[in-house]
C-alpha cells in the first residue's frame, strides 16, 4: 500500500466507514508512522518497537551488533516478554460523548483513538488495557502485552458503538477515577479520553480524583475531545434560533447564537485556561483533540509523552 493510501486512514471520516476496529487501528497507526517519518517529528520514530537504547553498565550480551554496524549506535534487543509500560485507556461513554448527532461523534472518535493507542502500545511491546465508564464502570480489562488481548478490547469498543443507546447515564468521572486509582497496578500510564462534560462548580472533585491517581504513582494524559467549530468557537448561524440540549440531563434552552456568542466564548476560554493551569500544577499532560481533525496530532502528542516517560 502506498504512503498516500496509509495517510488517508488518519481521516476520521474514512476510518469510521471501516466497521472492524482491529483493522482500523492498524491502518491508523501505519498511516501515522508513515506520516511521522515525513514530518518534523522524525526523531520520534518508533524504532524502539524492536530495540531500546543501550544503557551504560548493562550486559553486552543483548546488544544488536548489526544495528551498531549500520548506525554506530548501541541498541539492546527487546524480547516479547519484556514490558516497558502499562497503559490503561479510560474512555468516557456517557451520553454527551454522542455529540454531534451527524458525522463523527466523540464516542466514535474516542473509540478509534483508544484502539489506535492500544495497538501502538502493544506493537511497542508495552501492555494495554481498557476501561469504559459513564456514571459507573461498564467494562474493565487490565493491561496485557499481547496482540491477541487487543481482540477482547476491540470487541468491547465495537459493542459500545453498536449499542450506543444502551447507556443513558451522566458522567461521574471523579468517582470512577477514585475507583481506578487503586484498581490499576502502580506506575501505570492512565490515558483518559473524555469530553470533560463536568459541572464546572465541582472541578475540585475532579482534580482531587486526579491527585489520587498521581498519589498512587500513575502518570496521566488527558485527551479532551471536542467539536471545536461548534463547542469552542460557537460558529452557528447568528440570527437563527437554536435549541441547546444537555445530552446527559435532557434540559433544553432556546437561544439566538449571535446574542450569546461572545459571552459563551469568554467562559469556554476561561474554563480551558483554568483546566490547563490545574493540569500543569498536578503534572498531568492535557491535549485538546478536535474530532473533525485527523488522528496525527493526538497520536504525536501521545508519542511525545511516551518518549518523556521512557527518556
Amino acid at each position: 500500500m502506498s504512503a498516500a493510501a496509509h495517510l488517508k486512514y488518519l481521516d476520521p471520516k474514512v476510518v469510521s466507514k471501516l466497521k472492524n476496529i482491529e483493522i482500523s487501528a492498524r491502518l491508523i497507526v501505519e498511516g501515522f508512522i508513515t506520516g511521522l517519518h515525513k514530518s518534523p517529528y522524525h526523531g520520534f520514530s518508533v524504532e524502539f518497537a524492536e530495540h531500546r537504547p543501550y544503557n551504560s553498565g548493562e550486559s553486552l550480551r543483548n546488544i544488536d551488533w548489526k544495528v551498531f554496524g549500520k548506525t554506530d549506535k548501541l541498541y539492546t534487543k527487546r524480547y516479547e516478554e519484556e514490558t516497558n509500560l502499562r497503559c490503561q485507556v479510560v474512555l468516557d461513554i456517557s451520553d454527551s460523548m454522542r455529540y454531534p448527532d451527524t458525522g463523527i461523534n466523540k464516542l466514535v472518535y474516542g473509540s478509534y483513538l483508544a484502539a489506535a493507542l492500544q495497538y501502538l502500545m502493544v506493537m511497542q511491546k508495552d501492555a494495554a488495557g481498557l476501561t469504559l465508564f459513564d456514571d459507573q464502570i461498564r467494562f474493565h480489562a487490565p493491561a496485557k502485552a499481547k496482540m491477541s488481548w487487543l481482540f477482547t478490547l476491540y470487541q468491547e469498543l465495537e459493542k459500545v458503538n453498536a449499542q450506543a443507546d444502551v447507556f443513558t447515564h451522566r458522567t461521574a468521572t471523579p468517582s470512577i477515577l477514585h475507583q481506578l486509582s487503586t484498581r490499576i497496578p502502580r506506575r501505570s500510564f492512565v490515558v483518559l479520553i473524555t469530553d470533560l462534560f463536568e459541572d464546572p462548580t465541582r472541578m475540585g472533585d475532579f482534580f482531587s480524583a486526579l491527585q489520587h491517581l498521581r498519589h498512587e504513582k500513575h502518570e496521566i494524559l488527558i485527551f479532551h475531545l471536542l467539536d471545536r467549530e461548534t463547542e469552542q468557537d460557537f460558529n452557528l448561524p447568528p440570527h437563527t434560533p437554536v435549541i441547546l440540549k444537555d445530552l446527559e440531563t435532557g434540559e433544553e434552552i432556546r437561544v439566538l447564537p449571535g446574542q450569546i456568542k461572545e459571552l459563551y466564548r469568554e467562559r469556554i476560554k476561561a474554563f480551558q485556561d483554568s483546566f490547563r493551569k490545574r493540569c500543569r500544577e498536578f503534572r498531568i499532560d492535557f491535549v485538546e483533540a478536535d474530532i473533525r481533525q485527523s488522528y496525527d496530532k493526538t497520536l504525536t502528542d501521545y508519542l511525545i509523552k511516551r518518549r518523556t516517560l521512557i527518556g
